[in-house]
């Protein structure tokens, strides 16, 4: 009897620990902060920009945190408040950097700080990163005429809901500057930017940048490519309209290209800018790997890394 209990003991014991390994796949080295896009937000009445992805990394032990950044300003200026906030990550858990994941315009944000700081940065996967400009900015800065009645109207109707954004999701007094964003990721502000801060960037359009830059930070990058994925989604609708403008695969805002950074893990997911980040409300394609799997699978890598 005391060897049968012996031998359910140890097979208990073995079943017990491979599940809390199981629930430990996603705890990287160095804590994971998350760095969202123009318009974005920590969270509003309990809504994460990025959708349950948070929660998902913490449930399989990852250390997670949503960056305050302003809604909409200059990557520089978004810049120095993402890298302020790392600062506090870092004072407040001990680590030594952090692992960063920046979605749209945060990809561009989070390799600022890389690029100035690399003592505080393990790695930077961008998400559908603006980070060689989108046909969009393109247009929409085109279209406004410079120094016009418009222009104004328009700066002051995209700056106050930045600022509303902003106060909704708890971020505080957060500076907007919408026109200066729209400039930040036209193509030429893109391109401006690359020269300043070129860790990570492919030395031409379309191609791969080095997965560990001169910097001794890693790059890496993914994105969606197909603008309509779920017919309930409101916001599939406006990318599918937005995504004419472009002569190349996208996701509805940024082309697959623009999106490459460092090593490119893919280009093309059933994915659009939206359920990149696992909106609206986590309607996303049935034909392709969940998003949320996604990052969880990204960071097992980190992981697997040292990172």
């Amino acid at each position: 009897m005391k060897k049968w209990m012996k031998v359910i003991s140890v097979l208990l014991l073995c079943f017990t620990g491979a599940s809390y390994a199981g629930n430990n796949t996603t705890d990287t080295k160095y804590p994971i902060v998350m760095v969202h896009g123009l318009f974005g937000f920590n969270d509003i009445w309990g809504i994460d920009y990025f959708y349950g992805i948070p929660q998902a990394l913490r449930e399989k032990g990852a250390d997670v945190y949503i960056a305050s950044v302003s809604p909409s300003n200059t990557t520089e200026v978004r810049g120095e408040q993402l890298r302020t906030y790392i600062q506090a990550v870092i004072a407040m858990t001990g680590a030594e950097k952090v692992n960063l994941i920046g979605h749209s315009h945060g990809g561009p944000t989070a390799r600022y700080v890389a690029s100035v700081s690399p003592e505080l940065v393990a790695s930077v996967t961008s998400v559908g990163g603006v980070n060689w400009g989108s046909t969009f900015a393109d247009v929409a800065r085109g279209v406004v005429p410079y120094d016009s009645s418009l222009e104004w109207v328009i700066e002051k109707a995209l700056n106050s809901l930045a600022i509303v954004i902003a106060g909704l999701s708890g971020a505080g007094d957060l500076p907007a500057d919408s026109l200066s964003m729209v400039d930040s990721l036209t193509t030429q502000g893109s391109i401006l930017f690359n020269s300043q801060y070129p860790e990570g960037m492919p030395t031409h359009y379309c191609g791969e940048g080095e997965m560990i830059a001169s910097n001794n930070v890693y790059y890496f990058s993914w994105s969606g490519a197909d603008p309509m994925t779920h017919v309930l989604d409101a916001g599939d609708y406006a990318l599918s309209l937005i995504s004419l403008l472009f002569n190349e695969k996208n996701d509805g805002l940024v082309s697959s290209c623009s999106s490459h950074l460092g090593k490119v893990i893919q280009d093309d997911y059933k994915m659009n800018h939206l359920d990149e980040v696992n909106q609206i409300f986590g309607l996303v394609s049935w034909w392709e790997t969940n998003p949320v799997s996604l990052y969880r699978q990204h960071a097992k890598y980190l992981k697997n890394l040292g990172l």
